[in-house]
């Protein structure tokens, strides 16, 4: 078990099992199937991320260094968000782009009943040392347990 510290972009206490990419995240590519075809798994769609590619990310925590592509990207995630296909959290090794950190913020804020654990700026050690199926708790504070 080790204990990793960041910044807390969107708070919450969650606990979610862990689904790791060592390159960047195309929010439009990767959610695209889960936004117009209805895949309430969130199957990642991205077929240049092959850490992600086929895997469910609904319910999981996102382990990653970056968002990459579209401006579309924090629009994105708020509708993963208002649909109920959201990943647990969203757990940066690298601070977070201005475009992500918008649409968690703005799912946090607008959606009552949905929320998204967003934590940025962990460092590379902390995605050297998570893999996929880890047990992950991210806490208000910015903590993230890795068992």
């Amino acid at each position: 078990m080790k204990t990793f510290k960041g910044r807390t972009v969107s708070p919450g206490n969650i606990t979610a099992e862990a689904v790791v990419s060592h390159n960047g995240l195309n929010t439009l590519a990767s959610f695209q199937k889960a936004l117009q075809f209805g895949d309430k798994k969130a199957t990642c769609g991205d077929q240049n991320n092959p850490d992600l590619y086929g895997k469910e990310m609904a319910g999981k925590a996102l382990c990653l260094p970056q968002t990459i592509g579209s401006t579309t990207g924090g629009l994105v995630l708020y509708c993963a968000c208002a649909m109920k296909r959201q990943p647990a959290c969203m757990l940066f090794s690298e601070p977070i782009d201005s475009l992500a950190a918008a649409g968690a913020v703005l799912a946090d804020v607008w959606l009552d009943d949905t929320s998204m654990v967003v934590i940025d700026s962990l460092g590379d050690a902390f995605l050297s040392y998570v893999k996929d199926g880890m047990k992950i708790t991210a806490k208000p504070d910015g903590s993230v347990i890795v068992e």
